[in-house]
């Protein structure tokens, strides 16, 4: 059955998300267009294509324990000299995303792994470019502000040809799943149902 690279995230939605990318691409990152902008929860995993169902499933289940939260970027930062990445900071929301990637991660889940470096949720605008490149990404977009409510990720599948596609969203649940008590997400991470 062989096996797919799959990722889990936290979109960024529109007009956000395409302005983030032109801005990417703008820079010289080659990567731009095949990867949507988004917040990082499961970064890219090898699974067996038979595995799944059991990983949506189990996806399905933390959405299902999660709740809506406020999301905010604001401003720029960057992972120099250790990783060459420059990207948009979370300013609110982070201690959900924090929440969230460590139940996608869980020990006894169907995707659990270790992290090559400590959880930083981000979303990236330049990537592995020229060093003048990463510069006026982290300049340009130092003023920059956007905020949504977050309530939901999806899975994504990245193609033989190098683009991540979606294939589910998982939206958040209003109330815990019947008979099953979920881990609680941090303080401030919920916004009551509305």
């Amino acid at each position: 059955m062989g096996t797919v690279t799959i990722g889990v995230s936290i979109a960024v939605p529109e007009p956000h998300g395409s302005l983030l990318q032109e801005r990417r691409a703008g820079f010289g990152d080659p990567a731009a267009h095949g990867i949507p902008t988004h917040i990082t929860l499961l970064p890219p995993t090898e699974v067996a294509a038979g595995d799944l169902p059991a990983i949506e499933t189990h996806l399905a289940e933390v959405a299902a324990a999660g709740r809506p939260f406020a999301m905010r970027l604001s401003g720029t930062g960057t992972f120099r000299p250790l990783s060459p990445v420059v990207f948009v900071q979370v300013a609110e929301g982070a201690e959900a995303c924090t929440w969230l990637q460590k139940q996608v991660r869980d020990a006894s889940g169907p995707v659990a792994r270790d992290l090559q470096f400590p959880y930083h949720p981000h979303v990236t605008v330049a990537h592995g470019i020229a060093e003048e490149a990463m510069d006026r990404a982290f300049e340009e977009l130092a003023d920059y502000e956007a905020a949504w409510p977050c309530e939901g990720f999806a899975l994504y599948e990245q193609g033989e040809d190098g683009i991540w596609r979606k294939l589910r969203d998982f939206p958040f649940g209003r109330s815990a799943l019947p008979g099953r008590q979920p881990d609680r997400a941090p303080r401030g991470s919920r916004q009551p149902a509305r």
